[in-house]
């Protein structure tokens, strides 16, 4: 049985459960079979989307496509806006603020924490905790400027509020089993207020010191992404006021720490699913060109994408599938999915596309999403995941010691590693 005929036997509350389970454990036949047969899919409430073509078309509209589902949890960010004022400006001033020059610093500081890590580790260890999510809270630390801030404290608001945004919507509720959807809500609203009580003190002494240096910093010095805004903001160059600062900041973190870490276990996983791709990773990583494991990092995520769908909700009747045997009507107010996954396995914008290949031009993939609403962070991203996962390759006899486990929930929450290590973790004296 198919897969479309086999979802017209299931009943329609339980349609969405069926295509989550099938993108989750067989995407490439699915996506395979829905491109041929319904690449316009309808579902109860939902629309996906799985052509290269008409996921290209949603996500360059945004005044027909927009991010509406985003509005009732982050209320007030330039993100979960569209064609306004406050978007262009704000994201204006994040992408002067994320200066392109820092990356081979960001980069270098990723490599050197995920090195210590793993040189901690003494030959095993588990990388979510350790790793991908130590690493990328260590750089919000030190370089984003989040000092004298908790760990602990900073992974969970990260956490929930990229749960709540991402994997919280209506649609999700029949999927959805612990914890519940207000609950989620709940531990987001929790986190953003100990997030704001931090920020507002954090700004504080940033401030005080900034005043103490005549309001211009040290000599030469420009400072972390918080004190850049800071002292725009004190400019009244543009209108950014000391709010608008908090939020950017709160949206700094929120955007790294789980993203990264998604990205980093994704991507390790795949490589060493497979031993020729494991080898030929290995060898990359081993070059003394740092950026030679790239394609093999950008490569695994395009098979194994942290989010394999981005939604939006259609606000005016569009058309889709134009000019194909495919094209259908999407009415107002319908939630669209496109499917991202199976659009970088379209032969219509990828060559030879089931075929893993290092060399490919990715400029075209979803990885950092497309169109108006593209990662603010992506050239970041595109730095430190690689950095990161070429400092695990590069341990001999690297060895995956079991499976990804989510815990239930839809972030990577275990991924125990082995290698050889003849070296005692935490810096403890080796027997003799």
């Amino acid at each position: 049985m198919t897969y479309v005929h086999s979802l017209k036997n299931t009943p329609a509350p339980e349609r969405w459960g069926r295509v989550c389970q099938w993108m989750e454990e067989q995407p490439l036949p699915f996506y395979t079979e829905l491109r041929r047969e319904r690449p316009i899919l309808q579902l109860p409430g939902l629309v996906l989307v799985s052509r290269f073509d008409d996921c290209m078309a949603v996500l360059s509209q945004h005044e027909r496509f927009t991010v509406a589902l985003y509005k009732p949890k982050q209320a007030g960010y330039w993100m979960a806006e569209d064609e306004t004022p406050r978007h262009w400006r704000e994201k204006g001033v994040m992408q002067a603020v994320l200066d392109r020059e820092d990356l081979p610093r960001l980069r270098a500081f990723a490599s050197e924490r995920a090195a210590k890590c793993l040189d901690q580790a003494g030959g095993r260890m588990d990388a979510v905790p350790e790793l991908s999510r130590a690493v990328p809270v260590a750089l919000v630390q030190e370089m984003f400027g989040y000092d004298e801030s908790n760990p602990a404290e900073i992974r969970a608001w990260s956490f929930w509020n990229q749960f709540d945004a991402f994997y919280n919507q209506p649609f999700h509720a029949s999927t959805q089993r612990d914890p519940a959807p207000e609950t989620i809500t709940a531990q987001r609203q929790a986190a953003n207020q100990r997030m704001g009580a931090y920020l507002k003190g954090l700004l504080q002494r940033r401030a005080a010191q900034l005043a103490a240096q005549g309001g211009r910093g040290s000599e030469g010095e420009r400072g972390d992404p918080a004190t850049r805004l800071l002292r725009l903001s004190q400019s009244g160059a543009v209108d950014f006021d000391i709010q608008r600062v908090a939020r950017n900041v709160g949206g700094l973190l929120i955007g790294t720490i789980e993203t990264t870490s998604q990205a980093v276990i994704h991507a390790l996983s795949f490589l060493l699913s497979d031993p020729e791709r494991r080898e030929e990773a290995v060898e990359a990583a081993q070059s003394d060109e740092e950026t030679a494991i790239d394609g093999h990092v950008m490569e695994a995520l395009r098979f194994h994408p942290p989010f394999p769908y981005f939604f939006r909700v259609c606000e005016q009747d569009t058309l889709l599938g134009l000019g194909t045997a495919s094209e259908q009507r999407i009415a107002a107010g319908t939630t669209v999915l496109t499917l991202n996954h199976s659009a970088m396995f379209d032969p219509s914008g990828f060559v030879d596309p089931h075929r893993f290949d290092p060399n490919r031009n990715q400029s075209l993939n979803f990885l950092f999403g497309h169109g108006h609403h593209a990662c603010l962070g992506r050239h970041i991203g595109a730095a430190i995941i690689p950095a990161i996962v070429r400092q695990v390759l590069r341990r001999p006899g690297l060895q995956a010691a079991g499976p990804v486990d989510r815990a239930g929930g839809p972030f990577p929450e275990h991924f125990p590693l082995t290698w050889s290590d003849d070296r005692a973790p935490c810096g403890e004296p080796a027997a003799t």
